[in-house]
């Protein structure tokens, strides 16, 4: 039902399917769309054109990728489907920063296309960085929300987010504020 709804989910560390192919991979995004096998090449060469890493290596099992290589795979797995909403868990965990920029790159990238992002991160430059809204959660709270450029340049970013100083306002519950906010943006 929620794909349906044009929903997708990367999950976090990847978990491609180590044994089968790239193309393979891809293929399993879209089966619940029933595609035919024209409509499905076609829908593969348009994700495999986002990510040129990908391309030259359709054939090849997807344990023989790197870790950024596989990451790429794993959201153009989720592309598969043409998705509204992509749901993004710690897309640059365990990866080195060059790859760590590329897979931000291509974030941005999708929410230039109109692909609306969800994106779960503990790097929190460079996500704030990148994200049009953004949300500092704490303990499971929101603790801050704003645009991303609000929040990167919020000194309560780095009380919150490292646990340093004071990180509480004074006067109100902060959580139960933050999150009365943030439910006010998500539902207008």
């Amino acid at each position: 039902m929620i794909v349906r709804l044009g929903v997708a989910h990367v999950p976090e560390r990847r978990q491609v399917f180590a044994e089968q192919s790239v193309g393979d991979n891809l293929r399993l995004g879209a089966y619940t769309l029933g595609l035919g096998r024209r409509a499905l090449d076609e829908r593969i060469d348009e994700v495999a054109a986002r990510f040129p890493a990908l391309r030259d290596r359709l054939h090849d099992e997807a344990s023989q990728l790197s870790g950024g290589q596989q990451q790429m795979l794993a959201i153009a797995r989720g592309l598969m489907l043409r998705p509204r909403l992509l749901m993004l868990d710690e897309p640059s965990l365990g990866l080195a920063p060059l790859l760590v920029k590329e897979i931000f790159d291509v974030v941005v990238r999708l929410r230039d296309d109109g692909v609306a992002v969800l994106l779960v991160e503990q790097n929190a430059r460079g996500s704030l960085a990148i994200a049009d809204r953004a949300y500092v959660l704490e303990s499971g709270a929101v603790a801050l929300s704003g645009t991303g450029r609000e929040l990167l340049d919020h000194p309560g970013v780095v009380e919150r987010y490292l646990g340093i100083g004071p990180a509480r306002d004074a006067g109100e519950d902060p959580r139960r504020a933050a999150l009365a906010r943030a439910l006010r943006d998500i539902v207008g």
